[in-house]
């Protein structure tokens, strides 16, 4: 069977889309895993597929490099809502389904096959304090440490120890970030994402994580951050409500189609 794909990046993090409003295309875990692979297959750090909707423009189907289905993906969400504008769904303000919920998402402008868009997380309504670290979930759980070595920290080495702790077992694991805070406003942030199992060059939830516990800790009065990732520069805005509660998460970035295709496969049996 042949499926045509679509490969979309935003600040550097990279992703498969299959337009499945059809629901013609087929996928396992495993199919998952080899389209993602680098070398054997399309590569990409996750796969989505665009579905349709019962009540919004459509809906967001994520899954993460190694097969697994997880309820949301910020850069994922960004570039997603990009695929729907080449496809002709919905204007310049789209809102969307997906497992954690509903988001809107704004296209604010763009330039050839790129594009500048703007889309609101859910809320955050819990931090827990972990040492002298915090966790909390935008979307998918999230671990934040903050250091003073942001340029030298062994992202994969001690990501991969903090991602398999006990602790986090309850919730599949979690992500890690480890973010230095430059100047009021503005951070530095590497994301070891689990899922793709090591260093992405931006994590969307991640850096919305990571502003938000900056404000939590260092920084209450800040809410909006600019935030340097690896693969580029984002923003986070929020309202913060009490003390733990965060509202109105918008992040904002860039999103890009790189290429598109078709790749012959074959289709796992058809589930029932």
């Amino acid at each position: 069977m042949t499926v045509r794909f679509y490969k979309y990046q935003g600040a550097g993090n990279d992703f498969i889309l299959i337009d499945n409003r059809e629901k013609c295309f087929l996928w396992d875990n495993t199919l998952v895993r080899r389209l993602c692979h680098r070398h054997t297959g399309i590569g990409g750090d996750g796969l989505m597929l665009l579905e349709n909707d019962d009540r919004y423009e459509f809906y967001m189907r994520y899954f993460n490099s190694d097969g697994g289905e997880v309820p949301m993906c910020g850069n994922g969400g960004r570039c997603i809502t990009l695929f729907a504008h080449h496809l002709g769904i919905g204007g310049r303000i789209k809102t969307f389904n997906s497992m954690d919920g509903l988001h809107k998402a704004e296209i604010i402008s763009t330039h050839g096959e790129c594009a500048r868009i703007a889309i609101r997380l859910i809320d955050v309504t819990e931090i827990k304090e972990i040492g002298n670290a915090l966790f909390l979930n935008t979307g998918v759980p999230h671990y934040v440490e903050f250091t003073n070595r942001i340029d030298t920290v062994d992202v994969t080495a001690e990501g991969k120890e903090i991602r398999f702790r006990d602790y986090f077992r309850p919730y599949g694991g979690t992500n890690v970030n480890f973010v230095e805070v430059a100047e009021r406003g503005k951070i530095k942030v590497r994301t070891y994402e689990r899922g793709v199992e090591g260093e992405t060059l931006a994590c969307g939830t991640g850096v919305s994580a990571a502003a938000i516990a900056t404000s939590y800790l260092f920084q209450p009065e800040q809410e909006r951050f600019n935030i340097q990732a690896q693969g580029g520069e984002l923003s986070v805005s929020f309202q913060r409500q009490g003390k733990t509660s965060y509202t109105n998460i918008i992040l904002e970035g860039p999103a890009c189609r790189v290429f598109s295709g078709e790749i012959d496969y074959e289709p796992p049996c058809p589930r029932l």
